[in-house]
């Protein structure tokens, strides 16, 4: 366990090094060199992170293993769009994202609850959720980079570090809607499995968590038609985003947070 950690430390930080100095020298970023020590960092990752979920007394989803898992998928999603997106420079918050979400899921530790007699529709909900928080977490942080450029190119400063180190504002724009349809498709077929093969949402403590995913769900459809519709995008486009994803972090982590470390 140790060993897997400690590689996966290595090529996270090592990459996060890497593309930081790229990006402050001017200089070109190896793309092939920054994806294959992530591939590395991500496979330490999962090797680490594989028996804290998988046991034998059932699927063991607890705060922390869920903030690693994340953190993983994340860096999976983000790996995949760099294939054919010209997003490697972005790298500088994926590699320190998925080595923090890493560490806490390495040495944080709650009461043990396994999830046991789970079906196959309720599997399906848990890791369709996971992946659409993660593409939508994704969304919020190039949102995040969108407004940064907007906001150099309204100043109109001579120095422009992110309009100038990152893809262009088109491709930014482009990539956020991406990645928001992508996360809004997952998140739609989770929550229709979650409605469909969650018995009782009282008994087993998640109708506040239903409740703000589907605010979330809403926000992110308004924003998808009205991009469609009236053009919407720049700020208002990642402002929407940030509330949004917010929703949905209070209702899928801030559920877990208070019902394991303060009930």
């Amino acid at each position: 366990m140790l060993l897997a950690f400690v590689i996966a430390s290595m090529a996270y930080i090592a990459v996060s090094i890497y593309i930081g100095w790229a990006l402050t020298a001017n200089s070109t970023i190896n793309k092939g060199l920054s994806l294959g020590l992530l591939l590395l960092g991500m496979l330490a990752h999962a090797t680490l992170l594989y028996p804290y979920i998988f046991t034998l007394y059932g699927l063991n989803f607890n705060l922390f293993n869920v903030l690693s898992l994340i953190s993983l998928f994340f860096l999976f999603f983000y790996v995949l769009f760099s294939l054919y997106r010209p997003i490697v420079s972005l790298g500088i918050l994926a590699a320190p994202t998925a080595f923090i979400g890493m560490t806490i899921g390495f040495i944080g530790r709650v009461a043990y609850q396994p999830l046991t007699h789970v079906s196959v529709g309720l599997e399906a909900h848990i890791i369709l959720s996971f992946a659409a928080y993660c593409v939508l977490l994704m969304a919020t942080v190039q949102a995040l980079f969108l407004r940064l450029q907007i906001g150099e190119l309204k100043q109109h400063t001579i120095h422009r570090f992110w309009v100038n180190k990152l893809p262009s504002l088109q491709t930014m724009e482009g990539l956020l809607f991406d990645m928001i349809l992508v996360g809004f498709v997952l998140l739609s077929i989770a929550l229709g499995l979650g409605f469909v093969y969650v018995e009782d949402l009282f008994s087993q403590h998640i109708v506040h968590k239903t409740v703000f995913s589907v605010l979330s769900w809403l926000l992110f459809g308004v924003l998808l038609l009205g991009n469609w519709r009236a053009g919407w995008r720049g700020k208002r486009a990642a402002n929407i985003t940030i509330y949004a994803f917010i929703l949905l972090a209070i209702g899928f982590v801030g559920s877990k947070f208070v019902l394991e470390l303060v009930l």
